[in-house]
């Protein structure tokens, strides 16, 4: 299950430098925090982190799509489809390097002479009070992708509102 939110969450990386309207790349950012909160629930073994998590990044993506709608609110979505089958194209190619090269990490995994695995129980059996460490082994993944998360966000809406034309409602 880990593989497939990993292997969407690519895929709409991928789709979202294609994307030119800015209502569309809201509802991409969207999905991917979905994707993301969905993950960190998965790997933390407790849902309420990723919960409060995904409640910040909505309110948020909220406060942005109102600036997009304000901006972008009777332009057209273009629809093109030589463009969905590059990314259909691309979506398989991703799909089979990602079952074909990355079925040994699998089956790592799944060993129960894992050593790996023994650690990531016991942290969450001995400390059962704490709810989550960051910046420790088994979030420290998931903390680096929200990071980087954060600041694609922010490098986008930079783009798209374009600061140097001044603020993004006019005065009457």
């Amino acid at each position: 299950m880990n593989q497939i939110i990993l292997l969407m969450n690519y895929f709409n990386t991928i789709n979202f430098f294609f994307m030119n309207h800015p209502i569309s790349m809201g509802l991409i950012l969207l999905i991917q925090t979905i994707l993301l909160s969905l993950l960190c629930g998965m790997l933390s073994m407790s849902y309420w982190y990723s919960y409060i998590l995904f409640l910040i990044m909505i309110g948020g993506m909220l406060i942005l799509f109102i600036y997009m709608t304000s901006l972008a609110s009777n332009q057209m979505i273009k629809f093109s489809m030589k463009k969905s089958l590059y990314l259909l194209t691309l979506f398989m190619l991703m799909y089979m390097i990602n079952f074909f090269m990355f079925d040994h990490i699998i089956n790592f995994m799944n060993n129960e002479m894992n050593p790996f695995n023994e650690n990531f129980y016991f942290i969450y059996k001995e400390n059962s009070l704490d709810l989550m460490k960051l910046y420790n082994n088994p979030n420290l993944n998931m903390t680096i992708l929200m990071i980087i998360y954060l600041l694609m966000t922010m490098i986008i809406t930079i783009k798209i509102s374009k600061i140097n034309y001044g603020p993004l409602r006019s005065n009457y």
